[in-house]
């Protein structure tokens, strides 16, 4: 067998855009690398703190070190890049620019596939953690638009454990605390749009809690990991022949 160099590791497949961030990742977290059946790789962008992000939108100062994060991993042999928050949407376009390798910067991007499948009248909930900061720029920046797309965002309430433990960046968590959190969001959710089709985590941090959101919605429930699994398939095919 003929072997190619030209790195010094091998075999991560996926590249990951990590926050500047202290707070715990269970399992399931983009930040967890047990989340995946395969290596991923991490490149922590330094200063790009929670705070320069969630808004309306991302600190525009962040593109460079983010543009210089996308370019070392692809340098560093990675097919595919992603970032750890969905925020960074109105990002996508300067990174995908920047690599020659594919670049999912948010979740957001599924939502038209989601909405092929659902079709027009039934909506998709989009579960994040601040909704007054969700807004036409980020879907914009992964190429769609609430014109088209027919969704309702859901935000968590002011006083939730879940974005001060995520956005205050704590050292600490309680999976159970959350768990029940996430587990009430979509109650109100399915009160407030009972004909929705499927829901959509923006926020990476969610995705622990799929399974208990799609128990209680009984909607499928896409989030960064669903899109994650589905380009790390395109970049190594399972092999069927020999």
């Amino acid at each position: 067998m003929q072997l190619k160099g030209g790195y010094t590791n091998y075999g991560e497949s996926i590249g990951i855009l990590m926050l500047d961030t202290r707070f715990p990742r269970p399992p399931g977290d983009i930040g967890n690398a047990r989340s995946y059946e395969f290596p991923v790789r991490y490149k922590i962008v330094k200063k790009a703190y929670t705070d320069r992000i969630m808004g309306h939108s991302p600190d525009p100062e962040l593109i460079v070190p983010f543009v210089e994060a996308a370019r070392q991993l692809e340098a560093e042999g990675v097919k595919a890049i992603t970032t750890s928050c969905g925020f960074l949407a109105p990002f996508q376009k300067h990174l995908a620019e920047a690599v020659k390798i594919p670049v999912f910067a948010s979740s957001l991007l599924q939502a038209p596939l989601i909405h092929a499948m659902i079709g027009d009248d039934r909506p998709i909930g989009i579960f994040t953690e601040r909704a007054k900061f969700m807004n036409e720029d980020h879907f914009k920046g992964v190429g769609w638009s609430t014109k088209t797309i027919n969704v309702y965002v859901k935000g968590m309430k002011s006083e939730a454990v879940f974005p001060q433990v995520y956005i205050g960046n704590s050292s600490k968590l309680d999976t159970e605390v959350l768990m029940d959190e996430m587990e009430e969001m979509t109650r109100a959710f399915m009160q407030e749009c009972p004909h929705a089709g499927a829901i959509l985590f923006e926020c990476t941090n969610m995705c622990p809690f799929a399974s208990h959101v799609q128990a209680v919605s009984g909607l499928p429930v896409f989030d960064i990991n669903t899109l994650i699994h589905w380009v790390h398939r395109s970049v190594e095919p399972r092999r069927y022949l020999d």
